[in-house]
């Protein structure tokens, strides 16, 4: 019998922190992450961004989907370390849901979710 199971991940209908931040990081990280291209953008002699995010109205160029309904990131398993460091729930979260118009997250919820999965 299989088992279905359930992705709990709010941020694969999300995308909000992806439309509302700058991503800038080290150039190096980039090079080792092998993030190059039209994925990057320069923003002086030694940091980068996420193309896109760098503008009033960021929107990263690896983001595709509609924000708030269904979202991918086409560099998820090598995105840089600002984008890691943005969890579910957390303070960057939620400011970034609430701007485009989508209820914050409690991370309580998050932690009795991920408790939920381990078994």
């Amino acid at each position: 019998m299989s088992e279905r199971v359930e992705n709990k991940n709010p941020c694969l209908n999300c995308g909000a922190c992806c439309a509302s931040y700058r991503v800038s990081f080290y150039w190096s990280e980039a090079k080792e992450l092998g993030l190059e291209g039209h994925h990057i953008e320069k923003v002086n002699g030694w940091r980068i961004c996420m193309a896109g995010t760098n503008q009033r109205s960021p929107l990263c160029c690896s983001l595709e989907g509609v924000v708030g309904r269904q979202v991918i990131c086409l560099v998820y398993a090598n995105r840089p370390s600002p984008c890691r460091e943005v969890q579910p729930g957390d303070d960057k979260c939620n400011k970034a849901r609430i701007r485009h118009g989508l209820n914050p997250i409690d991370p309580a919820d998050m932690s009795s979710a991920e408790a939920g999965d381990e078994g």
